[in-house]
């Protein structure tokens, strides 16, 4: 049996593996990537969602008009058919997992895989839908070389998701994403020494850096409008 060595870099750990599978006779793939130990973990995904130590995360494309009411099962089953192990992360989208963009920045490293068919504004008056489209859905996983507190962590979310609809505006979408976007920061393991670091806004110096990652990677992940 190989043993995992923990990436020593958040571009290791951003160095996805390709996987395929067949459901319903179409032919899906997804995005795996193996952190191993030493990485802690923050996402709202269905599977693995919260804060605490993660070992990988697996960014899965849907079919279009996806209706299983349990992704969170669908995706424990995928990880398990994949020879996952531990507790880890597990995205959905049913956007071209192929077409990822990433963005890297001083050490600070983020994909995007982004579906924008339904997209609108978070604040919008009440929920609107353009008809049947399933929604694509922006993923967003980011990684950092150090470690951060709880508090830190949230702060990386929101820094996450300023920098994703910056880059939607700017290749000209009036949104600030879709109804089912997800993001997952990781982040390093504190060990004894580690300087923990309290923040993560843009202003900060990991927050800026995670920023730029992120907005390169959605920049590139995002589809002309129209197209």
């Amino acid at each position: 049996m190989t043993s995992v060595v923990a990436p020593s870099t958040a571009a290791a750990l951003l160095d996805p593996r390709w996987l395929t599978r067949t459901e319903d006779g179409t032919r899906l793939p997804a995005l795996l990537w193996s952190a191993g130990p030493g990485w802690r973990m923050i996402s709202n995904a269905v599977l693995g969602g919260g804060v605490g130590e993660r070992g990988w995360v697996l960014n899965a494309q849907v079919a279009h008009g996806y209706r299983r009411t349990d992704p969170e099962r669908h995706l424990a089953d995928l990880a398990d058919a994949a020879g996952l192990h531990g507790t880890g992360v597990g995205l959905m989208t049913a956007a071209d997992v192929a077409a990822y963009g990433r963005g890297v920045d001083d050490g600070a490293t983020a994909v995007a895989t982004a579906g924008v068919r339904v997209h609108g504004w978070a604040a919008a008056p009440e929920p609107v839908t353009s008809g049947p489209q399933a929604p694509g859905t922006i993923n967003v996983v980011a990684a950092l070389p150090v470690a951060l507190s709880d508090a830190a962590l949230v702060n990386a979310v929101n820094t996450a998701t300023e920098a994703k609809v910056q880059a939607l505006l700017e290749a000209g979408y009036d949104c600030s994403g879709t109804p089912t976007d997800a993001v997952c920061i990781a982040a390093r393991t504190p060990g004894a020494g580690d300087e923990l670091h309290a923040f993560a806004g843009p202003r900060s110096l990991w927050g800026a850096r995670l920023a730029r990652a992120v907005h390169q990677a959605v920049r590139a992940a995002t589809p002309v409008p129209g197209e």
